[in-house]
């Protein structure tokens, strides 16, 4: 069996460029959703935004039933 010198370097300097490139392709990506992530995801809304969740205690009961909740949740159109 025969063993071509410039085959295996030819081949090699293709799997290199492959792996350069896919580094790169990486970061470029992690570069693009840090530009896209808003800075702080846990903002208070601002304008006419409705705060659609409110933490309740755990020991505190609610007066409203299951089905008026749901009747107020598809009357915003949430």
């Amino acid at each position: 069996m025969v063993i071509s010198l410039r085959k295996c370097l030819a081949f090699i300097r293709s799997v290199i460029v492959f792996i350069a490139l896919t580094y790169l392709v990486y970061h470029l990506l992690g570069v693009f959703r840090e530009w896209i992530t808003p800075v702080d995801q846990y903002r208070i809304p601002k304008g006419y935004a409705v705060k659609a969740f409110q933490a309740e205690d755990g020991h505190r009961i609610v007066d409203t039933s299951m089905g008026e909740r749901l009747r107020f949740y598809y009357w915003y159109g949430e």
